[in-house]
Order: C-alpha cells, then structure tokens, then sequence
C-alpha cells in the first residue's frame, strides 16, 4: 500500500496550503498544521497532542522548501 508522502499531487498541494496558514515566517509549523487538517480533519488546537505521519509532513516539508 503507498504511503500518503508517495502521492506527488498530495504533496504539492498541501506544501501550497501551508503558505496561507502562517505567511511564510514558519514552514515547520505550517506544515504540521496543514498536515495535521489533512489527517484529522481540522486545525490543531492549543493542546492538540494527536500525531501526524512523519513522512508526509516531510514530503511536505520538503515540497515546501522547495517553492519558489
């Protein structure tokens, strides 16, 4: 079974999204977020400790960094 961080257009997309979470000042934590909308269906909270697959948030990462 692929995982998720294997779906190149996943990848892009939420890399994408996470420029409009935070502006670009923080790309650790907007990736987190925007992966973490995308597992659980929300915006963490405050205290929110649930866990994301550590691999996309890489891929995504990564992705991320790599945008012009």
């Amino acid at each position: 079974m692929p995982s998720p961080a294997d779906d190149q257009d996943l990848v892009a997309d939420l890399a994408r999204a996470s420029l409009a979470l935070g502006g670009g000042a923080e790309p650790e934590r907007d990736c987190w977020r925007v992966v973490h909308r995308h597992v659980h269906g929300m915006l963490p909270s405050e205290y929110d400790i649930r866990e994301v697959p550590e691999e996309l948030y890489l891929a995504v990462l990564a992705a991320r960094r790599a945008l012009p």
